[in-house]
């Protein structure tokens, strides 16, 4: 069995994405003693510019986080969990890319 290096990469790209963004925001729980969440945008000034890298790396793990307690919690339907988790997996392989094209580049690969 053989799987294209394209899709490689994708799922690649995709697994450090989550993997990245779950180490960011667990980081940022252990430091600041504070939840990392979207809410951190709207505090304002420098802490809200200062955060602006941790939410956007962040985000898969945010999104999933609170769709998985939305739908325990709120009881949402499924098809909006699905949803936020295709967003979130299509972020989390975005993010995924820049994170291996910046490891790359520090590499010298």
């Amino acid at each position: 069995m053989s799987i294209e290096p394209a899709a490689f990469e994708a799922l690649q790209s995709l697994f450090i994405g989550f993997a990245f963004a779950g180490l960011l925001a667990s980081a940022f729980e252990l430091f600041t003693q504070q939840r990392a969440d979207f809410r951190l945008l709207q505090s304002g000034g420098f802490t809200a510019v200062a955060s602006v890298p941790v939410v956007v790396f962040s985000a898969p793990f945010l999104i999933l986080r609170n769709t998985v307690r939305g739908r325990r919690i709120e009881g949402r339907p499924f098809m909006f969990v699905m949803l936020a988790s295709m967003i979130a997996s299509l972020w989390s392989m975005a993010s995924g890319r820049v994170v291996l094209d910046l490891l790359h580049l520090l590499g010298g690969a």
